[in-house]
């Protein structure tokens, strides 16, 4: 296979990669329209530290565990802005 088939490959990976973390975008942001009603912190360290264990467990590579965990605490970080912004909205 050529470099074209991949770099397609990769286009595909992409288009489904953006639209899962748009999903799951959402649903941090529902959590954030919970905690706030409820008054809860919108930074759950203990929650974060468990994602962040998880995601060391299910990696399988060849990505390492630490580009993992960097990517997943980026995820983490912007989700969490997300739902900052609704909350300074309101």
């Amino acid at each position: 296979m050529d470099i074209e088939h991949w770099r397609n490959q990769i286009d595909e990976l992409n288009q489904k990669l953006l639209e899962l973390l748009n999903e799951r975008a959402a649903c941090a942001l529902e959590i954030g329209k919970i905690k706030q009603v409820k008054g809860d912190p919108i930074y759950a360290p203990d929650r974060e530290t468990k994602i962040l264990n998880r995601i060391k467990e299910l990696n399988m590579g060849p990505m390492t565990q630490e580009a993992a965990q960097r990517i997943f605490r980026q995820i983490i970080d912007e989700t969490r802005r997300m739902e900052q912004d609704i909350e300074d909205e309101n």
